[in-house]
Parts: structure tokens; sequence; C-alpha cells
């Protein structure tokens, strides 16, 4: 039945935490981040989508959710790029068994068709940059900051209802603290005699102006990736202004070339290992504890949600280059300043080349894989 209410809206957040409470690697998001999502006065990706939550009931007791929802500029991307003309999505799938899963994703797929859509993609929870994807290997640990962990019986469940694999997304982990190999080390040190390359980090007394530069080389950068959607300026201010107090300067870099900006790479501190034990909520003492940890952040774990390098300097060894550099100092910050002795890359893109020869040439093992689902009409 579809959400319309606040007390459906709350059935809708509550029944995640129920259904993967005796899951010991799931992170339950802070509920108020949750609201926020389907709040369209707050999140600016309504200003471009169409969203309806649904949620499933037996004999009145809710047992499932899922989201049915059409991004517009998705619309308007190639369709060979995995969007495109008639590409609804689906999202924030959770089901107490395979006949509830198969109920809510006929329901949205009916939605999907009422609204003049001809395929089905996802999970995409809410949009391709939040938590695309599910989780079909690698879930044995905790997933870390802004990736999603699924009970492992989706996968049986989505693939009987019809679905076939569009994509699949890797994440990489590596430890960090002994440094890359002298291959690495020797094309850094070149790089770091190059008077035309500059890095620095970002500045947060002009953060929003540094956000805007690393968000407009993402949109280049990412603009023919599979599942590209360019991001507004609306919500560069939003993401700006949610992942503020998690920036770290000395963790996000921005490489410039002959004084132009033509690089970025972004690492965040793990927070899930902070959240996870206060089950989504910051009361009674969850806030002091959250509060603590980003004044005096130490953190074992870091994770590079994006980095991108300008399409015209893509496939050059300069691109490498930078990528590298980048990915070395920051990787010294983390360690010395953070307490840092793992990362993690991704999302990546299993077809993409020159992803994947970074992540294999610094010695980093794939550690979890998503799937991307696609359906017709």
């Amino acid at each position: 039945m579809p959400v319309h209410d606040k007390a459906g809206l709350k059935a809708f957040i509550d029944i995640a935490y129920e259904l993967n409470a005796s899951d010991p690697n799931w992170v339950a998001p802070l509920r108020q981040e949750v609201a926020e999502m389907f709040n369209p006065a707050k999140n600016p990706f309504y200003g471009h989508a169409t969203v309806q939550p649904m949620i499933a009931r037996r004999d009145g007791k809710v047992v499932g959710r899922i989201s049915a929802h059409i991004d517009h500029l998705a619309l308007t991307q190639p369709i060979e790029q995995g969007m495109g003309p008639g590409t609804g999505n689906f999202g924030m799938f959770e089901a107490a068994d395979e006949s509830v899963a198969h109920a809510l994703l006929a329901a949205a797929e009916q939605w999907l068709r009422d609204q003049g859509m001809t395929r089905a993609l996802g999970p995409l929870s809410l949009s391709i940059w939040d938590e695309p994807g599910l989780l079909t290997a690698g879930f044995d640990t905790p997933p870390m900051v802004m990736m999603g962990h699924h009970n492992r019986a989706y996968r049986g469940w989505i693939e009987a209802a019809g679905y076939g694999v569009a994509k699949k997304l890797l994440t990489y982990e590596l430890p960090i603290v002994d440094g890359f190999p002298p291959l690495v080390q020797r094309i850094v040190a070149s790089g770091r005699r190059n008077e035309r390359i500059r890095l620095r980090k970002v500045d947060k007394s002009r953060f929003d102006e540094d956000a805007a530069i690393i968000l407009a080389i993402l949109n280049d950068a990412w603009g023919q990736n599979w599942g590209f959607v360019p991001i507004t300026d609306a919500e560069i201010a939003y993401i700006g202004k949610k992942l503020r107090p998690l920036v770290r300067e000395d963790l996000i870099m921005i490489a410039e070339y002959d004084g132009r900006p033509v690089a970025f790479l972004m690492t965040l501190p793990d927070i899930n290992a902070v959240t996870a034990p206060l089950k989504g909520s910051l009361f009674p003492f969850g806030w002091a504890k959250l509060l603590w940890w980003l004044r005096h952040c130490r953190s074992p774990s870091v994770r590079v949600p994006l980095m991108g390098v300008l399409t015209e300097l893509q496939n050059s060894r300069l691109a490498a280059q930078l990528a590298f550099m980048l990915i070395e100092t920051i990787r010294v910050e983390a360690v010395g300043q953070y307490g840092a002795v793992r990362g993690e890359l991704g999302w990546v893109l299993e077809d993409n080349q020159g992803m994947v020869a970074i992540a294999d040439t610094i010695n980093s093992k794939v550690n979890r894989e998503y799937l991307i689902y696609e359906k017709a009409l």
C-alpha cells in the first residue's frame, strides 16, 4: 500500500530495523536521516524526481517496504549509459519472506507502468549517488559509510521475480599503513617534481566553493559512465551541508594543473563504526558520542567514495599520476593523523578498466559486490 502520511512513513522506516535486528553486520541508519530522505521540503532529489514509498501488510502487521521512483533527469540520459527514457527505479527494499518480496516488486512495477515507464532498474536508494545496488558478496563485515548491507536471501527473491543483472559494482579493501608498491612511489615522486602539478587540501573556510569545484569535476569526469545522472546545484549545496561535519581538510584534496582544478579525491572517516551501536537513534546519549567523535576523530577505517579526473585528461599518463599522487598523499594523512589502518575504494563499476587498474596497482582486493537489476515492464 502507498505511504502518504507520517504514520505510514514511520512504519516504512521502522520495518527495516525490525527485519535486520538479528544481523550483526547491518548498520542501522539514523532514523531522522531516513525520514529526511523522504521529505520533499528537505531532499533536493525531489526537485527532479517523483517518489512513492510503499509498505506491505499481512494480517495488519507491516512485513516489508519498497520505494518506486522516477528520476526525471535520468530519463534524459543516453540509453546506452544505463538510464534513459522509460527507466524507472525501485529501492529501499526490505521483505520478511519471498511472497512479500514479490508482492512489493509487483506493486512498484505497476506504479512505474502507471507513470509510463517501460523498464525497472534497481535497487537505488534513492539516487544513483546514494546507496546503489544489492549486496551479493561481502556479508561477513559491516559496510562502511554510505554503503548498504542486505539480507543475502534478497538476491534469489529478486531474480525469481524476473530481474536480470544490469551492472555489477565493486568495493576494494586495502591495508594502508605500510604504503604502496615501489612503482606507485616512483610515479608519485615524479609528479611531485613537476612544478605544473599542485595538490591542495579543501578549505573549510571556503567549503561551499571547494564543494562546487569538486562536484563540477565529478559531473564532467563521470559524465560518460554507466548510470550517470548529473548532480544539480541544489544537490551540490545539500551534499556539502550533509558532509561538512565529516569533512577533514587533509582527507579531501584537489589537484591543480597549471593552476586549474582538474582532479579530486574524497576520503571519509568511517562514521558507521560510531553510529552502529546507536541503533538508529541519537537519544538519550547518542548525540554526545557522535559529537565527541566528530570533534576528536580517530578512525581505523576510511573510505574513498568519490574521485575524478576531468574527461580531457582521462586515459592519459597524467591522469594516472594525479590519481596515485592523491591516493598516496591522503594515505599518509589518514595513517598519521587519524590512526587509519585500512581503506576502502568504491563503488567501482566492474568494467571501469581505469579504476580497476588503479585498484589492482595499489594491491587492493575486492571485498564487496553489489548488483543492480533490470526488468522490462
